[in-house]
């Protein structure tokens, strides 16, 4: 590889890692062509990119971008990286879905909005909602008791109408 093409590698991987929310590294070996292609199929209709680059212009690309130091050392033997730009989970999903199917690829290490994970937390964090399902709920909870509310409004405001109108039809009894 010539030192322009790898400069273009370094600067596209660095664009990459500055967007990215969610990165997984893994070792694709023993995986045939067709397994590869499944699992880049998987992860691109979720909008998640799979690259494979030497483990060397990886590097340089985190250093110039920053704040992927810890990574550093799980970039040895073949190395494959998945990149999430909208929710950090959704590399780890797909890769736990395609590796329950083939058991493959080998997960090296999780990278989540700044926190690195041994490739053992896979499962952990592949089971972990997503940011807007973290809050839709924390907004259900909000909504919930004012919602309750309202509705014990709207219950005494009920009845208050019917104890009028009650009242009502008694005084025009009354005063026919």
């Amino acid at each position: 590889m010539k030192r322009e093409e790898k400069a273009k590698v370094i600067s596209e991987m660095a664009e990459k890692f500055s967007k990215a929310k969610g990165v997984v590294l893994a070792d694709f070996t023993r995986m045939t062509v067709a397994e590869v292609n499944e699992l880049r199929k998987e992860l691109k209709s979720a909008g998640v990119e799979y690259k494979v680059a030497k483990n060397t212009l990886l590097r340089i690309a985190m250093q110039n971008v920053g704040g992927y130091d810890d990574l550093f050392r799980y970039l040895e033997g073949p190395t494959a990286v998945a990149i999430g730009y909208d929710d950090p989970i959704t590399p780890v999903r797909l890769i736990k879905k395609v590796k329950g199917k083939i058991d493959k690829p080998s997960v090296k290490a999780i990278f989540i909005e700044g926190q690195v994970y041994d490739g053992s937390k896979l499962d952990e964090l592949a089971n972990l909602p997503s940011k807007a399902d973290i809050i839709a709920g924390i907004i259900g909870s909000i909504a919930s008791p004012a919602s309750g509310i309202v509705f014990a409004l709207n219950a005494v405001l009920s009845e208050l109408v019917l104890v009028i109108d009650a009242i009502a039809k008694k005084l025009e009894e009354k005063g026919s």
